[in-house]
């Protein structure tokens, strides 16, 4: 009776019910979407900060590896390997399966308590992998090392030694630092025995429990299972501890660069040697197992093409109830008796560690109903732990099984009879059977969901197995297959035993890591160069002091790079201005002309109508006659638009273009820059050249008051609004400062009472080669092909002309040594130019997800990985750092000066500022600023964003300039 009773009840997962089962474990794809997204982060969780660039998303390590496990049978010294990547998946630079994270993107999941899936990035392997690798594989009562020799003569071969530790009891049970301290001291032993204690070896670590996995070698264990309890371990980082018990232990040096879950091991390992390879699973003491997901189906993780492997730590299907219906009472009372109870409670149903324990329960059951053994029970057969999981499967052996049973039946005090062999040996079936029949189900709604994404009608894969229950059990694999086939008939199923565990994989991933961590430290290498340390910043600030000196002395002038031009502004408003002004601003491939109007009083006013005209390159790059008659042409287009033609009105001409200064309206231009390249103007007075333009039209008149610097246009507009404002910055398409300086430092021109403003022309600082120790290769690249090298060295390191061209020459240099791209350098990247500095801006926003990025970059035609998007956005990010930090190490140098002038141990000031690269650009502002502070302690300065410098400041000089020629007139 009860025998009949007992077989309904293991048997009920048959037919519909191992289907259920099936599609419960795959819809576990919702969990890959929405009701993912409320889950909770664990330890060790990090957002989206900056990396470094590839590490594993959290791959989950867990049990899965039998207590008394052998070395793993079948192992070959010379056996091919081969790239061990399905033919579908996309390799993804800096997040190549199993390799390094994306920059600062590591996430874990807890998910719904049905099954915890991690998401870790397998790394893609080449055929070009070499070199001499270790593997440690710490998951049962036996610790391995192995060493793993890849070469490449004719062709790639692999060669491993492996041996053999036991991990006593009171290792197990005792504290980390006795568990750690005996894996250094086992992996001394065998860097000995192998002579290469001398080495230093990249290492993989194969931990088979629970961790929250951040770093491709950093992973925070969160629960000890499988019998280990060993104290101070929870919540740390594994790979720390196993480096402390390293370099504690001493005589030996190793780089610890992987650390690896046994599950993605094997899948790794039989995925070496069959590109097919997309499974893998273990069942042994524990189980588990893994597969390549489609990254579009992963919404907790950014990307949407190639695939990444997700741990599914399916040990914990049902821990939500969803399996209440199949439990017995024998799977209730393992677990009410376990370490973990309500946990893992699919593990407990079919894993290697609780099989034997759940025969046993079953015969004291029995034995109490008089079904076995006439009813006797003994003290043996009622103690825990004395029926193991190798009974079993000795049990189950199909000749000398039923001989088996009555001695292992006779160890624990029974006397069985031939009838009680029989029925113990179908218990044992029944239980094993089950098990098959469970992992078939879970492992059917696996290959279903691969083929759904395949979109396929039919299904071909391989799925990598190892474990003791599967392989030692004489039944299990054959009933594992069968049922598979039956649940998934549409597909073509091929089971891989794993040769060499998952410590091979682990040794190919650590060969991929060793490849990867060279890649990035190549790139970080170049970065560097970029990367200014403070004393670097001070000595800009220097330089930049000394270069202002040579630029307002009358002997040095001439020779100076930083020209320090007077302006002939040498008051900022006070408030009496009023009047209405004509303003033109030159700067750019666009020409505005402006109508100001001012208002002085109790409530001042500015109110302002301007219309833009484009400038075209011929016009830009032609005669100057072509240049500035088009300019004529704009201005009359805007007086007949505001109906004005016959009104002569004063006029602020603001030309954006280093220019020395005689009076404050003419400019001799000095040089052209910005692309503007028209002829016959460098070296004339540009106001005169504006003027022969109105007369040659004959149209109107005009007074031309003041020729303005943008630059100083927008301090002047800024010292409207802000009285303290004595300094302007632009931060934009190109950049420059002025400030005001006392009249007897400016030795270009007489007179020593008073303050005149001082277009500094900065962009020029570096040109005679005092910058040249800090510039890289790709600044010169960029220089070398402007249509001014040699010249404005400077702001073609800090402006945004320059910025976007010297991420394209690094991006370039980049996708040649096949880091990005996929080594191709397509056309567009070709492209002079196509990088433009507002993508900089765009790029680096802290809102923009990597896919935006991606998207970006496709939009330039740059066929991008959203791991391409990582590095783009670290090299777009370290060259606006270091402008801003240059920009900031030269205004520190124009604060400091204005203190020193006037005697005062600390100074408040205000600095206005324009420019699109420090209004727009996400970052800019805030490291200048910063930089400024550091470099320039002494002085509290206020940087003040300019309403329309070039235009509302031209107006206000020159309105200075009516005001100050109607007092000289009345005098």
């Amino acid at each position: 009776m009860f025998s009949r009773q007992f077989d309904n009840v293991f048997h009920s997962q048959e037919s519909g019910v191992l289907a259920r089962v099936a599609r419960s474990f795959s819809q576990t794809d919702i969990l890959l979407h929405g009701n993912a997204k409320d889950s909770q982060p664990r330890h060790g969780q990090h957002k989206d900060s900056q990396h470094r660039h590839g590490q594993h998303k959290d791959s989950q390590p867990r049990h899965g590896q039998h207590k008394d496990s052998q070395p793993r049978h079948g192992q070959h010294k010379d056996s091919q390997p081969r790239h061990g990547q399905h033919k579908d998946s996309q390799p993804r630079h800096g997040q190549h399966k199993d390799s390094q994270p994306r920059h600062g993107q590591h996430k874990e999941f807890s998910l719904c308590g049905m099954c915890d899936e991690r998401y870790t990035s397998i790394l893609f392997l080449r055929v070009t992998e070499k070199g001499d690798f270790i593997a440690l594989d710490l998951g049962g009562s036996a610790f391995r090392i192995l060493r793993v020799k890849v070469s490449h003569e004719k062709k790639q071969t692999v060669q491993m030694e492996s041996q053999v530790y036991d991990t006593p009891e009171d290792i197990i049970h005792g504290s980390g630092t006795q568990l750690f301290d005996h894996v250094a001291e086992c992996l001394g032993d065998f860097m000995e025995k192998q002579n290469i204690k001398d080495k230093k070896l990249p290492v993989g670590f194969t931990f088979s429990f629970p961790c929250a996995q951040t770093k491709l070698n950093e992973s925070f264990l969160l629960n000890w299972t499988k019998r280990f309890k060993a104290s101070g371990v929870e919540g740390l980082d594994v790979v720390a501890l196993l480096n402390k018990a390293i370099k504690k232990r001493g005589g030996i040096e190793v780089d610890v660069l992987a650390v690896v879950n046994d599950t993605v091991g094997t899948m790794m390992t039989c995925g070496y040697d069959d590109q097919l390879c997309e499974v893998g699973v273990v069942i042994g003491t524990g189980t588990n197992a893994c597969y390549m997901e489609e990254l579009r189906h992963i919404d907790l993780v950014e990307g949407d093409e190639g695939r990444m492997c997700i741990n599914t730590e399916w040990g914990a299907f049902g821990d939500n109830g969803m399996l209440e219906d199949i439990r017995t009472e024998f799977d209730r009372e393992i677990d009410r008796g376990s370490l973990n109870p309500g946990k893992q409670l699919f593990e407990k149903m079919v894993s290697g560690m609780y099989m034997g324990e759940l025969v046993r329960l079953i015969l004291v059951k029995m034995a109490k109903e008089e079904f076995l053994f006439e009813g006797r029970i003994t003290p043996e057969l009622l103690t825990k732990g004395t029926f193991e999981t190798k009974h079993v499967s000795a049990i189950e052996k199909s000749k000398e099984g039923l001989t088996k049973a009555k001695e292992i039946l006779g160890r624990l005090g029974v006397e069985p009879s031939a009838d009680d062999c029989i029925a113990v040996q179908h218990v044992c079936t029944i239980v094993s059977h089950r098990s098959a029949n469970l992992i078939a189900a879970t492992l059917g709604g696996i290959l279903s969901r691969l083929k759904d994404n395949k979109g396929n009608p039919r299904l071909r894969t391989t799925v990598g197995i190892d474990g003791s229950l599967y392989k030692m059990h004489p039944q299990y694999a054959r009933r594992l297959h069968k049922t598979v086939r039956r649940l998934v008939p549409e597909s073509d199923v091929r089971f891989l035993l794993s040769e060499s565990g998952s410590s091979k994989g682990a040794a190919m991933v650590t060969a991929v890591a060793y490849r990867l961590a060279d890649q990035r430290r190549q790139i970080t290498e170049t970065l560097d160069e970029f990367r200014l340390t403070n004393d670097q910043l001070l000595e800009v600030k220097k330089r930049m002091r000394t270069e202002i000196q040579n630029g307002l002395g009358k002997k040095t002038h001439d020779s100076a790079t930083v020209k320090m031009w007077p302006t002939y502004v040498r008051s900022t408003p006070d408030g009496s201005e009023k009047g209405d002004f004509l303003a033109l601003d030159l700067g750019g491939t666009n020409f505005r002309v402006l109508l100001v109007k001012i208002r002085s009083g109790k409530r001042r006013t500015v109110e302002m109508h301007n219309k833009i005209y484009a400038i075209p390159m011929e016009v830009m790059q032609g005669t100057g006659e072509e240049l500035f008659d088009h300019i004529v042409q704009c201005i009359s287009d805007f007086l007949d638009y505001m109906g004005m033609k016959n009104t002569r009105l004063p006029l602020g001409f603001t030309f954006s273009f280093p220019c020395r200064q005689t009076s404050l309206d003419a400019g001799i231009l000095v040089t052209w820059t910005k692309g503007f390249k028209a002829t016959d103007c460098e070296g004339e007075d540009v106001v005169g050249l504006l003027r022969e333009g109105i007369k040659r039209r004959e149209e109107f008149d005009l007074d031309v008051v003041a020729v303005v610097n943008d630059t100083v246009g927008t301090m002047m507009t800024c010292a409207y609004e802000e009285a303290t404002c004595e300094v302007g910055l632009i931060a934009g398409t190109g950049s420059n400062a002025c400030y005001m300086e006392e009249m007897r430092n400016i030795e270009t021109v007489e007179g020593d009472v008073g303050r005149m403003c001082v277009n500094m022309e900065w962009g020029a600082f570096g040109d005679n080669g005092c910058l040249d120790d800090i510039r890289t290769e790709y600044d010169r690249a960029v220089d070398d092909l402007s249509l001014n090298p040699g010249k404005q060295r400077y702001e073609k390191m800090c402006s945004g002309m320059y910025l976007g061209e010297i991420v394209r020459n690094i991006l370039i240099d980049l996708t040649k040594r096949g880091f990005l791209f996929r080594g191709q350098i397509s056309e567009t990247l070709k492209t002079r130019g196509i990088f433009e500095t507002k993508f900089l801006s765009q790029i680096e926003s802290d809102r923009l997800a990597l896919l935006q990025v991606r998207s970006i970059l496709q939009q330039l035609g740059l066929d991008s990985t959203c791991d391409d998007s990582i590095i783009v956005k670290e090299v777009c990010g370290t060259v606006s750092h270091r402008a801003a930090q240059l920009c900031g190490a030269g205004m520190a140098a124009v604060v400091d000066k204005i203190r020193e002038n006037r005697g005062l141990d600390q100074m408040d000031i205000t600095v206005g500022v324009d420019g699109t690269l420090y209004k727009l650009h996400p970052h800019f502002s805030g490291i200048m600023n910063q930089t400024v502070k550091e470099l320039a302690p002494k002085c509290n300065v206020n940087f003040f964003l300019s309403e329309d410098g070039s235009g509302k400041g031209a107006a206000l000089i020159t309105a200075v300039g009516c005001r100050m020629r109607e007092q000289e007139e009345k005098s």
